[in-house]
């Protein structure tokens, strides 16, 4: 008679431990692998930029709006689904002048260079909450799927995703606008630098901004794109202060303005430009490490709550722990 006991296998939280380590280990290994093939696979963040600049150059010294007749086409579908759009908001008179000037610049800040998508932003606005308060609703009070949930809390599973769809899209533009701002903002005094050697070896501003672009690239890729296209408007464009003005507003940045406010006034009044941008690079350069010297400054307050709730703790464990246990032991006896 076999009196072997089968293994028994503990449950964690109503899972089996062995079947959850398993699942953890084929998830680092995975991780591990994902993480050789970034490290591996070094892209170039900025071919795909140069591409687009390029066919933005050719468009320029063309004049018209595509190159092909399949990225024509492309275009003329997309424009008419994008005036079927503005036709039904400008029928529901939702459409302002004010509001899609201001989503077009939000969107040039945040690197999405098609104007058109304005469009698509404000009708977002309007269709998503329709679509997912009705959606809720039906959920919630029609089909009353979780009829164990307060009439509070159902109201409040109702206006959360009612308000966060009207607010998505405005969300994802804010997001990618920041971190693209922060990213123009920490390469900006290199650029500057650059920029004052470029000047005093005697290369004209649209030349400087073109080298400094390709210098820039790659540690500073939306910074390098940005120098770019001001290079290319710098040179097809009729007004150059009109380039200059896209740069601002394409960038949401104090500095840059008066990056290009300094460059206005010196092609106006010819004052010495190496100066000139000598002075903003140090500015920027004593204001980035201000705002370093704030975040150290910060980061005790900062630490405070992170060391009370999983520091301590664990302090007092190690600390009382065996204290505890001699005298439960002693209790015991």
């Amino acid at each position: 008679m076999d009196t072997t006991v089968p293994p028994q296998h503990f449950s964690l939280f109503g899972l089996d431990v062995v079947w959850a380590a398993t699942f953890l280990a084929a998830v680092g290994v995975v991780a591990v692998i994902v993480a050789i093939y970034n490290a591996a696979t070094v892209r170039d963040p900025m071919a795909r930029r140069i591409k687009s600049l390029n066919e933005r150059r050719e468009q320029l010294k063309a004049g018209i709006t595509a190159s092909t007749a399949k990225r024509r086409a492309k275009l003329v579908k997309k424009n008419v689904t994008t005036n079927r759009i503005r036709a039904l908001l400008s029928s529901l008179q939702v459409l302002q002048d004010s509001q899609l000037k201001q989503v077009q610049q939000a969107l040039a800040q945040a690197g999405i260079r098609s104007k058109d998508l304005a469009v698509t932003v404000i009708f977002a606005r309007m269709v998503l909450p329709i679509v997912v308060g009705v959606t809720a609703a039906v959920l919630i009070y029609g089909i009353d799927m979780w009829p164990d949930m307060s009439a509070l809390k159902k109201f409040a599973s109702f206006a959360g995703p009612l308000i966060l769809a009207y607010k998505a899209p405005d969300l994802l533009i804010n997001n990618k606008k920041a971190k693209r701002t922060a990213n123009i903002r920490k390469g900006l005094p290199d650029a500057l630098d650059l920029l004052v050697i470029c000047a005093e070896a005697g290369l004209t501003v649209d030349a400087s901004f073109a080298r400094v672009s390709r210098e820039l690239g790659k540690a500073y890729p939306d910074l390098g794109e940005e120098f770019a296209l001001t290079s290319i408007e710098l040179s097809f464009l009729t007004e150059r202060r009109q380039a200059l003005e896209n740069l601002a507003y394409r960038v949401d940045l104090d500095s840059v303005r008066g990056v290009v406010t300094t460059l206005i006034q010196t092609e106006k009044y010819g004052t010495p430009l190496a100066s000139a941008l000598r002075v903003l690079s140090a500015e920027f350069r004593n204001e980035r490490m201000m705002r370093a010297e704030e975040k150290a400054a910060r980061l005790p307050a900062i630490m405070t709550v992170p060391l009370i709730v999983f520091i301590l703790p664990v302090l007092f464990v190690v600390i009382l722990g065996p204290a505890a246990c001699n005298i439960k032991d002693a209790l015991v006896k």
